[in-house]
């Protein structure tokens, strides 16, 4: 996972079980994050599809250190750090980099829209100030669809210009491969791209990229990973297609209580349901309706269990 001192390969934004006061289940979490580790992607915690943002600054540090407490490596730990309020972002963000994580997966602060590249550069300068921790190292998450504030490339070369030694990749789920393909062309030193998502993998490792961070690699890890390891062997364009057909299977229904569906049916634990409000879980009849697509497919995960 850690190559050079920055990331590469798999990582996944991992679901976030809940009990039923809507506590987060962290027994739940902590066998996800170790299985998931086993199929040998790491954990980018905090994520868009972990319901982070219906996850409180306390609650995420608890869970840092109750996955460590628990013996997951945090070298192999990407946590999501990004929130509207900059102390909240340099208060966990700190505690990360404290706690020895590999890296964290950084959004720009989204509430406001229509922000300048100078507002965002002073906002990230503040937080890696303010951290003041060498180790330190970010990802940025460049998220336009959902966050609706966008990092350019002209901003991205003025972070990595000030901040060499901080500023390690992104994660562009732009859904724009053009975008992706500038940020590899751009060439910077060590700078590692990662895809948003398996669909641009191929693509992504074939012009120099980093990996993929994605959504589906909760539920399809394995597969993700061997055609990281594998985008040079003459089986890669048959790999890359199986794992885009899974991925439209799945997003096709809304993806994280879609992803939580298939962990609690595979698992057969059907704690693994329950979502945050504002969030729903699928209905009966979407719930049927995807498992049925996915024995369609083939699909299988007799391991979870």
């Amino acid at each position: 996972m850690l190559d050079g001192g920055r990331f590469s390969g798999v990582f996944t934004p991992v679901i976030t079980p809940f009990k039923r006061t809507l506590e987060v289940d962290t027994k739940r979490l902590i066998r996800q994050c170790s299985w998931l580790l086993q199929q040998h992607v790491g954990i980018a915690l905090f994520g868009t599809n972990s319901e982070a943002n219906s996850l409180s600054v306390e609650e995420k540090i608890d869970l840092l250190d109750e996955l460590v407490a628990a013996g997951i490596q945090p070298s192999r730990l990407m946590p999501g750090t990004g929130h509207c309020a900059l102390p909240d972002t340099v208060k966990l963000t700190r505690h990360a980099a404290d706690l020895g994580c590999g890296g964290t997966l950084m959004l720009p602060p989204f509430y406001y829209k229509g922000v300048s590249d100078e507002g965002l550069y002073r906002s990230y300068a503040e937080i890696i100030e303010r951290t003041g921790n060498d180790r330190l190292q970010i990802y940025l998450y460049h998220i336009p669809p959902v966050s609706q504030v966008g990092l350019s490339l002209q901003l991205i070369e003025r972070l990595i210009s000030a901040y060499p030694q901080t500023i390690a990749g992104i994660k562009d789920s732009s859904g724009d491969w053009e975008n992706t393909k500038a940020l590899l062309v751009a060439g910077w030193d060590n700078f590692r791209v990662f895809a948003g998502s398996e669909v641009f993998l191929l693509q992504t490792m074939r012009s120099g990229g980093a990996g993929c961070i994605s959504a589906t690699a909760n539920i399809n890890p394995a597969a993700i990973h061997a055609l990281y390891r594998n985008w040079r062997s003459p089986e890669a364009d048959s790999m890359h297609r199986q794992l885009v057909t899974l991925r439209e299977t799945v997003q096709a229904f809304p993806m994280i209580p879609a992803l939580k569906c298939i962990v609690a049916h595979f698992s057969h634990d059907p704690g693994w349901l329950r979502v945050r409000p504002p969030l729903i879980q699928l209905s009966d009849e979407q719930h049927k309706s995807l498992i049925d697509k996915l024995g369609a497919l083939r699909f299988g995960l007799d391991d979870l269990a």
